[in-house]
């Protein structure tokens, strides 16, 4: 659901977040536009805007687990650990935690790929919300909900700031509620 749906709409924030993005045409290959979230972490109101939609959206839920999956949800995810009490745990690509780890792999347009977690990270029963940055196809989120939910914890939502307009439909794809800030935006120039 993006957060227009759900009593936001008409804030001014969501607009302001949404320009804070910058796109990047053809990056990281020809035909992308890429979303770049670098931009809203320079921009001190936007940046704070969008934590805390997330952090009122999930202060009263009984959140103990904020899981972020790397690199770009590790921006966003400690702050909102923060603001609703929880803790962070990061789900990370292989071998970069150190210690013990169960690993889940998943498919990518152009291969696979591979989320981790560290045992005992998270207990069973935790309830858990997962962050990044941008959902399109669901295939890392539905990573991180399989870790977690493989360790006993309650996955009561994906949380994503950017979000494909089809992503509704995407929704059956991770099995859980979704919950977007803002569609992906157009090139305003040519680079």
């Amino acid at each position: 659901m993006f957060a227009e749906e759900n009593g936001l709409r008409g804030d001014p924030r969501l607009q302001a977040i949404s320009q804070a993005i910058r796109v990047v045409p053809h990056f990281p290959k020809q035909g992308i536009m890429f979303q770049d979230i670098t931009t809203l972490l320079l921009d001190h109101k936007a940046f704070k805007d969008t934590v805390d939609i997330f952090v009122d959206r999930y202060r009263d839920m009984h959140i103990s687990v904020v899981a972020g999956i790397e690199a770009r949800g590790f921006m966003f995810g400690p702050s909102i650990a923060l603001g609703i009490g929880a803790k962070f745990v990061p789900l990370r690509k292989p071998r970069k935690l150190p210690g013990e780890v169960i690993s889940e792999k998943y498919a990518l347009e152009y291969g696979t790929d591979c989320l981790e977690l560290h045992v005992g990270a998270v207990q069973h029963g935790e309830r858990a919300i997962i962050i990044d940055d941008l959902v399109a196809t669901g295939g890392t989120l539905s990573a991180g909900i399989k870790l977690l939910e493989r360790v006993g914890a309650e996955v009561v939502e994906c949380a994503c700031v950017i979000g494909v307009p089809e992503v509704k439909g995407q929704c059956r794809l991770i099995g859980k509620p979704l919950y977007v800030l803002v569609e992906p935006r157009q090139a305003d120039k040519c680079f």
